[in-house]
């Protein structure tokens, strides 16, 4: 006999939408749980009143989250809800998961038993030898490239043989794959891909084991379900099979990470494939203010492509969301540390503030304001501006060429990116310069190597390429040092063939700007001795104020990394077109709804207050850029937004030469993110602008010509 509901404490306080879900009958569900609306709880109360009840025994609950963290705390709120053993239930990761199934049919699965798991570095070095072994040119193909290609294919499902390939160098690259396959097996080892992939198989060719476990795991309940993947989907169907029940609880509105294979219609597939006929929506907010809770409904309510909420709460209207728009991004950011001392100052510890960007690229210049205020910070899931492997290693080249001396910048440099150089070709550098008492350079000068600097490859290639740049910067700004480093010590290449090179090329450019910003600030003009100031302000910079974990600090993130946390006040900044939305999205099929969703993760992210806030004008590589404000903006109603200043559109900063009239009048109509045609190059999308009106440059991303400036007063464009 059941208990009555309301004998069972963890049951209490529950509200209407809450207790519906939780204590549901044995079937399937699927409950849209809005951001601050108690999911973890009901997911976790849902797990305790199928036991308590008698429907099921926790042998017989499967829970699926995304992170060992939220597996455990899952484990921890269930066994102080129930005073039972719970040890026959199985909670984990998808991965977690898988490896328990392999390793309980590791026969089945043709693993070893003792098969080793690689992280994505061990892949990437696993990767590298096989490489070798084949005398495959790196420089060709990137190992990153082929880490990608393969991690990729494996998360959708295909093996080698089943890749379709449309060109010699895919085609090479999938040749890699299968070797890779090949070497895996021999091995005995699997990587974080194959594990889910493996254990679909596993399922998939092998009935009697599939059928165990259906028969065994008769609720199976799947955290974050709007991140699931089609593989995953896919095992999760397997596994649920005709007669279980599946219990996944999620947020379409939050769906952010397509780029990892997230597919959003998951959501849409589970009520189809499990004729659920009501999707239960959790819309009470228990985080938020309703003010803040407006403007999130607003912005998302765009979007086509979504089941339909509406987050409220009871908690009152609370204060307006305060919007500022800098003359610049250092007045941007100026204000921010403003507003964040006086929120201090009022009580507020620096740990429940945080200042969220689209873009990594876009902390160095709030960084640089916090160092100058003295604000302890830490930068949540990433590293601090002048930390990040592709600052470091452009500032090396600029190192060893300022000091000869610099053994570390040598170090970091001579192979990278790569260019044949081995650690038996390094140690013998390391001799010659010990033998000479001399730096690693002059090691490096001395080498004799059967390899002439002409191959693009070995040592003294890479002095001669040092000598190059340096010659070429050679009386140069330091920007513009800088910019020839990149290009020529092939840095930038290198990273656009890395599946993350949107951010680590955004980085550079943010170093070019940096060094922009520094030359124009500093009273020191012979240009050696800037060019030390630079390098040590750049240590310092990265050296000050990194806090501990345990003490209070402002936390910087990227609206990716903000997911699933909240914070008395946010400051979302750079809300411009081309930064939110980020421009690359405008040319994506279904960019923009997800940049859209991942605004609304952004301002859901607040409990008591919101600042926007943007800047009129942007330093980018180097250059002053105008961007328009973000489309999201507009669709937050005015009476939500508390204007702190007076500008009222963005207007063009004046130049000494005279007075400049707005970009945004009717003759340069074409917003971000608008569809154009050229005469020549033709169909494209407008992600940009810089310059001033009688100088105007369109920046246009065509569909067959890439990424262009075009003067605006020459361009003819027209309507697409």
């Amino acid at each position: 006999m059941q208990t009555e509901l309301s004998s069972l404490h963890f049951l209490n306080d529950l509200n209407k939408e809450q207790s519906e879900a939780v204590t549901l009958n044995d079937q399937s569900a699927l409950i849209l749980a809005g951001a601050g609306s108690g999911k973890t709880r009901v997911l976790t109360s849902r797990i305790s009143w199928l036991i308590h009840n008698q429907i099921t025994s926790p042998g017989s609950i499967l829970a699926v989250t995304f992170t060992n963290k939220a597996a455990k705390e899952m484990m921890l709120r269930i066994t102080s809800q129930l005073p039972i053993n719970t040890r026959g239930m199985w909670v984990g990761t998808f991965h977690g998961l898988c490896n328990r199934f392999l390793r309980t049919h590791h026969q089945d699965a043709h693993l070893p038993e003792t098969f080793q798991i690689l992280d994505s570095q061990d892949q990437l070095s696993a990767i590298k030898r096989l490489m070798r072994s084949s005398n495959i040119d790196e420089e060709n193909f990137p190992p990153r490239e082929v880490q990608y290609f393969i991690n990729a294919n494996k998360e959708i499902g295909l093996r080698s043989q089943n890749v379709k390939t449309y060109d010699a160098h895919t085609s090479k690259i999938n040749e890699i794959y299968l070797n890779y396959e090949k070497q895996c097996q021999k091995e005995g080892v699997v990587d974080f891909a194959e594990l889910l992939l493996r254990c679909y198989e596993l399922f998939k060719k092998n009935q009697p084991i599939l059928e165990h476990y259906q028969d065994r795991f008769k609720h199976i309940l799947i955290d974050e379900f709007q991140d699931t993947s089609e593989l995953q989907y896919k095992w999760i169907k397997l596994l649920v099979g005709q007669n279980n029940s599946v219990f996944a609880v999620g947020d379409d509105d939050q769906s952010i990470y397509s780029f990892r294979g997230a597919r959003v219609s998951n959501m849409k597939d589970l009520q189809k494939d499990f004729h659920i006929k009501k999707v239960i929506k959790l819309e009470q907010n228990y985080r938020s203010k309703n003010n803040i809770l407006n403007a999130a409904n607003a912005i998302i309510n765009n979007n086509d492509n979504r089941l339909g909420k509406k987050l409220w709460t009871a908690a009152g209207d609370g204060d307006l969301i305060r919007k500022y728009v800098g003359l610049s991004d250092y007045d941007e950011s100026n204000f921010i540390i403003d507003e964040i001392k006086q929120l201090h100052r009022s009580g507020l510890n620096y740990n429940q503030i945080a200042i969220l960007y689209r873009s990594n690229a876009q902390s160095r210049v709030i960084e640089h304001a916090i160092v100058s205020n003295n604000i302890p910070y830490r930068v949540f899931g990433g590293l601090r501006f002048f930390e990040r492997a592709e600052i470091k290693n452009a500032l090396a080249y600029l190192r060893l060429i300022t000091n000869k001396s610099d053994d570390n910048a040598f170090l970091r440099i001579i192979n990278f990116p790569t260019r044949g150089i081995g650690a038996k070709s390094i140690e013998q550098i390391q001799d010659i310069s010990k033998k000479n008492n001399a730096s690693l350079w002059h090691g490096a000068i001395e080498f004799k190597s059967p390899t002439s600097n002409t191959q693009k490859k070995g040592i003294p290639y890479f002095v001669d390429l040092i000598k190059t740049i340096e010659d070429e910067i050679h009386g140069l700004t330091i920007s513009e040092s800088i910019e020839i480093i990149i290009e020529r010590s092939g840095l930038k290449n290198h990273y656009l063939k890395e599946k993350d090179n949107i951010d680590r090329l955004a980085n550079l450019s943010e170093l070019i700007s940096a060094a922009v910003t520094f030359t124009e600030t500093s009273d020191v003009e012979e240009p050696t001795i800037n060019l030390i100031e630079f390098l040590n302000y750049t240590s310092l910079e990265s050296g000050e104020l990194q806090a501990s974990s345990n003490e209070d600090a402002l936390q910087l993130m990227t609206i990716h990394s903000a997911k699933g946390l909240e914070f008395d006040a946010v400051f979302i900044t750079g809300l411009e077109d081309g930064l939110c939305p980020h421009e690359q999205s405008l040319a994506e099929q279904n960019g923009l709804e997800e940049e859209r969703r991942l605004m609304y993760v952004a301002v859901t992210r607040a409990k008591m207050k919101l600042y926007l806030t943007l800047a009129q004008s942007r330093m980018l590589h180097g250059q002053t850029r105008y961007n328009l404000p973000s489309r999201f903006l507009d669709e937050i109603p005015d009476e939500l937004i508390k204007a702190i200043n007076t500008t009222k559109k963005i207007d063009l900063i004046p130049s000494p030469r005279k007075t400049q009239t707005n970009y945004l009048s009717d003759k340069y109509t074409w917003k971000i993110g608008s569809s154009i045609q050229h005469p020549k190059f033709g169909q494209g999308i407008v992600t940009g602008y810089e310059g001033h009106e009688d100088d105007l440059r369109i920046q246009i991303k065509f569909a067959n010509h890439g990424t262009k400036w075009l003067a605006m007063e020459y361009a003819k464009l027209s309507e697409a």
